[in-house]
């Protein structure tokens, strides 16, 4: 079956889906909303477990709500799926046009630069427009500072950036004898500076971070099992106790 009788296929399975299954009938944009975020996240689980079945399912998940929000939006006469189509294709030849047209570029900067230049011909207020308001917070901060550079407002090297990460947190120490608000606030800005400072290391903050709560999830049930195996709990055990068994589920990881 090609791509087209494949796709076609799962556009008619969307239609008859709408019109004889009772919980497709009743959805609505709002109703969808909540789990297309959802598989999003699932998406992005994948995507860091490098997980090529799972990313697959998923993407053929997210796929499925496109036709959906489609199929409402023609039940709604506010568009259909052909015109979502069309938009994107239309907007990737309007921004590329070192590839559709005859501008000239050197790099991914320049792509991206040009990129946002095009978007504020388009009518955009703002350079931080694009950035959605409900993203999470270290994925806004990082969007946040990639929108900035592209007209220039960018630290020069990665050793400034780093003296940045120093002063916000000695501005952090500092807070932290004057109110919780100020500590919070100072807090908020070193972690901005390090989202700042990932981008200098080519490192996604986000992605980073999830590592980590991964490998500490795996330890810490790996802790727990081994206490069950010495009869107790861990809530049963002194910090030092835990400690040990920590440092030795970390050596066995860093030499198997």
């Amino acid at each position: 079956m090609s791509v087209e009788q494949s796709f076609m296929k799962l556009v008619q399975i969307m239609d008859e889906l709408r019109e004889k299954c009772p919980w497709d009938r009743k959805q609505t944009i709002h109703t969808l909303r909540s789990m297309t975020i959802e598989e999003t996240y699932e998406l992005a689980d994948a995507v860091t477990g490098e997980d090529w079945q799972h990313i697959k399912e998923e993407l053929g998940d997210l796929l499925l709500h496109i036709l959906f929000y489609s199929k409402i939006g023609t039940e709604q006469e506010q568009f259909t799926l052909e015109d979502v189509i069309n938009a994107i294709s239309n907007k990737l030849v309007v921004r590329h046009p070192h590839v559709y047209g005859d501008v000239k570029v050197n790099s991914e900067e320049d792509v991206k630069r040009n990129w946002e230049k095009i978007k504020m011909r388009d009518g955009k207020p703002s350079v931080l427009s694009g950035v959605p308001v409900s993203l999470p917070s270290v994925v806004k901060a990082a969007r946040i500072q990639e929108k900035a550079k592209q007209v220039g407002f960018e630290w020069e090297n990665k050793a400034d950036v780093w003296k940045k990460v120093e002063e916000e947190m000695a501005e952090l120490k500092e807070a932290e004898s004057i109110s919780v608000e100020r500590t919070e606030e100072e807090f908020g800005d070193v972690m901005f500076s390090l989202v700042n400072y990932a981008r200098f290391l080519h490192i996604d903050a986000e992605t980073a971070l999830e590592k980590t709560n991964k490998k500490f999830i795996q330890r810490f049930r790996q802790m727990e099992d081994i206490a069950r195996e010495q009869g107790k709990s861990l809530d049963e055990m002194t910090l030092e106790e835990m400690d040990g068994i920590w440092n030795a589920v970390k050596r066995k990881k860093d030499n198997p």
